[in-house]
C-alpha cells in the first residue's frame, strides 16, 4: 500500500508542475507533445468537477462541497485532455498565546496540493495528492493555541492548549465517476490517506477559514477526519443533491507524522449535501468512529455535524460565511457540542477574516473523562497582500483573539479573558 501511495504521489507531481508553466513561453525540450491540446484556464468555473456534471469550483476537500460561486484558488490549466491544478500556501508565523497556560513560538504552517482529472472510458478519473512539511516546520509538540485539544505529541502525553501538526502525507486519493442520466452520476473515492464523508469542507480548504492561521477549536468536532489513513466512499449525485457513505479508519493519526499508517477500515459515516443555489451549500453528516484517540483506545465516538456555507462574489473579491455545529458522543464518556461561525472577505489586496466559537470540552485537564467546561473564542484578522497577482499572493497579516475562560479554569489560566495574537508572512498560490 505504501508503494501504491508513493506511485500515485509521483504521478501527480510529474503532471502538476506543468500547471505552473506557461506553454507559450518555453517550447524547447517538448518535442512530441501535443501543444495544440495545451492551454491555460485560470477559472475553476470553466473546469469540470471530478464527481459530477458541474463546475469544479463546487468541490472542496475530499468529496465535500462548497458553494459553486466560490473562487477556487490555485493555478489551473489543461494539457492533452487532463485538467490540472496546483495549490498551496506557507505561513511563517510568530505566535504568542496569553495567560498562564500560554506560550510563544515561531513556526511555519504549509501545504502543497496537486490535482489531475480526465475522461476515461464511460466516466471521469481524478487523482489528488496533498503534502505538508509541518512535521519539521511545526514539530511534534505542535504550536501554542489556547483551549485547543486533540491527539498527542509523543504517544504518551495529550496535546492541550496546543494544535498538532499535519502529517507529511495529508491526502493520496483517486476518484472515478460515471454519469447515470442527465444531471446524475455515481462515484467512488479511495484514499490512503483521504477524507471520509463526514463534516463540512475542512477549514484549510474553505474560503471562510483558509486565511486564518489559527485552527478552529471545533476541529475535532467537525473536520478532524480530513487526514484518515484508509477511506473508501461511494456516492450518488442528482443535480444539486449528493448522498454518500464511507468506510474508513477511525483512529486519528499518531505521533509519527511522516509515515503512512496501515488502514483498519473499522468506522463508517454518511453525509447528505444540498446546493439550493450557486451561493449556498448545506450538509448534514453522521459517523461512528472506532477508537479515535490513541490515548483512549477503549473509547468509541459518534459524531454528528451540520453546516451552512454562503458565498457572495464581490466586484473585486469575495465574501463567504460558514455556520457549523458538531457533536461528539463518546462511548463510554460524555456528550459535547461545538459551534462555529466564521467569515472572510477579500477586496483586492485586503483579506479580512473573523471567527467566533462556543464549545463544550472535557479534555482541558487531560484525556480521560473529566469535567465539561464551556469555553469560547473570538478572533479577528487582516492581511495586506503587497504582491497580488492572478495566481500568487504574498502578504503580511495579523490575527488577535480573546478566549472565554469559565470559572472552574480561571485559576489555571490566570484570568477570564486572555488575549493572544499571531503575526505572519503568507505566500499562497
Amino acid at each position: 500500500m505504501k508503494m501504491l501511495a508513493i506511485a500515485l504521489l509521483t504521478a501527480l507531481w510529474i503532471a502538476a508542475p506543468m500547471a505552473g508553466q506557461d506553454p507559450s513561453r518555453d517550447m524547447q525540450g517538448m518535442e512530441g507533445m501535443d501543444m495544440a491540446g495545451m492551454h491555460h484556464d485560470h477559472s475553476m468555473h470553466a473546469m469540470r468537477g471530478m464527481l459530477g456534471a458541474y463546475s469544479m469550483s463546487r468541490e472542496a476537500s475530499g468529496t465535500a462541497w462548497q458553494p459553486e460561486s466560490t473562487p477556487h484558488v490555485g493555478y489551473h490549466t489543461t494539457w492533452n485532455g487532463w485538467d490540472l491544478m496546483t495549490h498551496g500556501f506557507a505561513n511563517h508565523i510568530y505566535d504568542h498565546q496569553g495567560s498562564d497556560r500560554g506560550d510563544s513560538k515561531t513556526f511555519s504552517e504549509n501545504m502543497l496540493m496537486g490535482m489531475a482529472s480526465r475522461d476515461l472510458g464511460p466516466g471521469r478519473l481524478g487523482m489528488r495528492a496533498m503534502v505538508s512539511a509541518e512535521p519539521w516546520t511545526v514539530g511534534a509538540s505542535g504550536y501554542p493555541l489556547l483551549l485547543q485539544t486533540g491527539e498527542t505529541a509523543n504517544g504518551v502525553t495529550p496535546l492541550v492548549d496546543r494544535q498538532h501538526p499535519h502529517d507529511a502525507f495529508m491526502e493520496l486519493a483517486a476518484t472515478y465517476s460515471v454519469p447515470v442520466g442527465t444531471g446524475s452520476s455515481v462515484f467512488v473515492y479511495a484514499g490512503l490517506p483521504g477524507e471520509p464523508a463526514l463534516g463540512p469542507a475542512t477549514f484549510m480548504h474553505r474560503f471562510s477559514g483558509m486565511d486564518n492561521p489559527e485552527a478552529p477549536l471545533g476541529h475535532h468536532w467537525l473536520d478532524s477526519t480530513h487526514v484518515t489513513f484508509g477511506v473508501a466512499t461511494l456516492g450518488w449525485i442528482r443535480d444539486n443533491v449528493k448522498i454518500e457513505g464511507s468506510v474508513f479508519t477511525g483512529r486519528e493519526p499518531d505521533q509519527n507524522r511522516t509515515n503512512i499508517e496501515s488502514p483498519k477500515m473499522d468506522s463508517w459515516s454518511g453525509r447528505i449535501s444540498w446546493q439550493p443555489t450557486r451561493d449556498w451549500s448545506l450538509q448534514v453528516s453522521h459517523g461512528h468512529l472506532h477508537s479515535p484517540e490513541q490515548l483512549e483506545p477503549e473509547v468509541d465516538a459518534d459524531r454528528t455535524t451540520a453546516s451552512a456555507m454562503y458565498n457572495r462574489p464581490l466586484a473585486d473579491g469575495n465574501w463567504q460565511t460558514t455556520l457549523a455545529w458538531g457533536r461528539n458522543v463518546r462511548h463510554p464518556g460524555t456528550t459535547t457540542d461545538s459551534w462555529l461561525l466564521e467569515s472572510a472577505a477579500t477586496a483586492g489586496r485586503h483579506p479580512l477574516f473573523g471567527r467566533v466559537e462556543r464549545q463544550e470540552n472535557d479534555e482541558l485537564l487531560g484525556h480521560g473523562e473529566g469535567p465539561v467546561f464551556t469555553v469560547g473564542k473570538l478572533s479577528v484578522g487582516y492581511i495586506y497582500d503587497f504582491l497580488h497577482q492572478e495566481n500568487l499572493r504574498t502578504g503580511v497579516g495579523a490575527v488577535g483573539s480573546v478566549a472565554r475562560i469559565p470559572g472552574g479554569l480561571q485559576d489555571l489560566y490566570g484570568g477570564d479573558r486572555p488575549f493572544s495574537w499571531m503575526g505572519f508572512l503568507r505566500v499562497r498560490i
